[in-house]
């Protein structure tokens, strides 16, 4: 009996011995396995300081391939008003891309390739209603800009729409303690059987870099948001002018959306809406001054946050090409400019 006791015990000290090697061995080869599908996004862009005026800026981002004819996921704050990105492949391979759907109110925006590299792999998509609070997950991206790192936590909340982020109120999140960092926005997260289930969005952070809070909109999400319906990408960002603000710059009608820098190339840039070039602190707040401020929008008047989505949804059911009125204060006078939508 103590013969056989022994050997039990010293045959479960090895599999017990060898249970985490082989769990890294897996969490190995399904990083292998969905490295092909990332990729690295880096877009060019302007900005407005104080101290420098309009001047140019870099921001390097994540993202996922999820189609053969060259779509790419990514967060909206990486791209949504960016002149130029550029989406990078394992091995090197960079080509160039344009925004065709965003919705910043959930941090999603959606790039075309100009071409899909030999070699690019496209991830499956899952579905995030399966994934549940304990289930282990892996996120790729490029934190710090180090291509292609790997960070493996589990899921460790999940959100409803509006509730943990408001300033993002259609996104549904899981919160991660999954490694995120500057540099892994718009990466994805896959779940063990290397499904994507969510795109990287920002984390909450004391110290600047991670501590554990990190935030993952669902591919529930992903897919409503920029797969079956229309997410329009105006190509601009702004503040939204109500109350005092609005007082401030005597708007009429009591509300609009200054614009703060317009992508180029943008269906905003081609209608000749015009970015600030300055800075000015009024209520404590810092703003980007002197450029056109938004009245209204294919009929629609901007009068609070939820008017903005609205604009989006009714440009959203209008047909490629078919032009629509923007009215905007510019210098003290009402201007009517004519968009196009891509």
């Amino acid at each position: 009996m103590r013969t056989r006791f022994g050997m039990a015990l010293f045959v479960g000290f090895l599999l017990a011995a060898r249970a985490p090697v082989a769990q890294a061995q897996d969490v190995g080869e399904l990083f292998r396995n969905i490295n092909p599908s990332v990729v690295v996004v880096r877009a060019t862009g302007r900005e407005v300081t104080a101290a420098r005026g309009v001047s140019t800026f870099k921001e390097t981002g994540s993202g996922v391939l999820i189609s053969a004819d060259g779509k790419v996921m990514t967060a909206a704050h990486v791209v949504h008003s960016m002149d130029e990105v550029k989406v990078e492949f394992l091995g090197g391979e960079a080509v160039s891309a344009r925004v065709i759907e965003s919705e910043p109110a959930a941090d999603l925006s959606l790039l075309q390739l100009e071409r899909v590299p030999a070699g690019a792999k496209v991830a499956p998509l899952g579905d995030s209603d399966k994934a549940r609070v304990g289930d282990q997950v892996a996120v790729v991206g490029a934190p710090y800009g180090l291509s292609y790192s790997l960070s493996v936590g589990w899921i460790s909340a999940r959100w409803p729409r509006n509730t943990v982020y408001r300033a993002m109120p259609l996104a549904e999140f899981f919160q991660t303690n999954a490694t995120i960092n500057t540099g892994n926005s718009g990466g994805p997260m896959f779940n063990m059987r290397g499904e994507v289930i969510g795109i990287v969005s920002h984390i909450i952070s004391k110290s600047g870099g991670s501590e554990g809070l990190g935030f993952v909109v669902t591919m529930k999400t992903a897919k409503e948001l920029l797969l079956e319906t229309k997410s329009v990408w105006a190509g601009l960002e702004g503040t939204l002018l109500t109350g005092e603000l609005a007082e401030v710059f005597n708007l009429p009608g009591g509300s609009g959306f200054m614009v703060k820098t317009v992508a180029k190339g943008s269906p905003a840039w081609t209608a000749g809406v015009l970015g600030g070039d300055r800075t000015a602190t009024i209520n404590g707040q810092d703003i980007v001054v002197r450029g056109d401020v938004i009245l209204e929008v294919a009929g629609i008047a901007i009068k609070a946050a939820d008017d903005m989505p609205k604009i989006r949804e009714k440009l959203g059911a209008m047909k490629a090409g078919q032009p629509f009125k923007i009215s905007v204060l510019r210098a003290g006078k009402v201007l009517e400019l004519t968009g196009n939508l891509p």
